[in-house]
């Protein structure tokens, strides 16, 4: 009951236009992360193509560390192979969503949609996987992650 509470919570946050922190993994999506350079964005455009009319998403956007957040089904995690140039991530992991209105770059460095969001629709792994190792988004996202995480090599 704690979990549909907390789902019910986060919905309506999204729906009132405000910025909520959400719970990957469960019913909902897991994310994959890769820098938001040139590469990327060339990457988005392909799976633009891949997911046809009204184009590929939804993809976050943060300015200030220079990512993009790629929303996949939920559970892709299991199944994400190891790739030299994007980290997905699933439970236990919080992602902080921008508002939904929040769809240009904003004048201080932060969230916002690359690709909006749209209920019916999250970006393909399979698709999303191939096109990142055809595009290889540099900087990689792996060390930034170990060091938060407190990873040594």
């Amino acid at each position: 009951m704690a979990d549909l509470a907390e789902l019910l919570r986060t919905l309506l946050a999204v729906t009132a236009r405000q910025k909520t922190r959400v719970r990957l993994g469960g019913n909902l999506f897991d994310v994959v992360v890769t820098s938001s350079g040139f590469q990327a964005r060339a990457a988005a455009a392909v799976m633009d193509e891949v997911q046809g009319e009204g184009g590929c998403g939804p993809v976050v956007e943060d300015t200030r560390d220079h990512l993009f957040y790629w929303l996949v089904p939920p559970g892709t995690t299991r199944r994400w192979k190891p790739h030299t140039h994007a980290v997905c991530l699933g439970e236990p992991f919080r992602i902080m969503l921008p508002s939904l209105d929040t769809t240009v770059s904003p004048v201080e460095p932060g969230p916002y949609w690359f690709r909006p969001s749209a209920s019916d629709r999250l970006v393909p792994a399979g698709p999303l996987w191939r096109t990142l190792a055809e595009f290889r988004p540099e900087p990689t996202p792996h060390a930034a992650f170990a060091a938060r995480l407190g990873i040594t090599p």
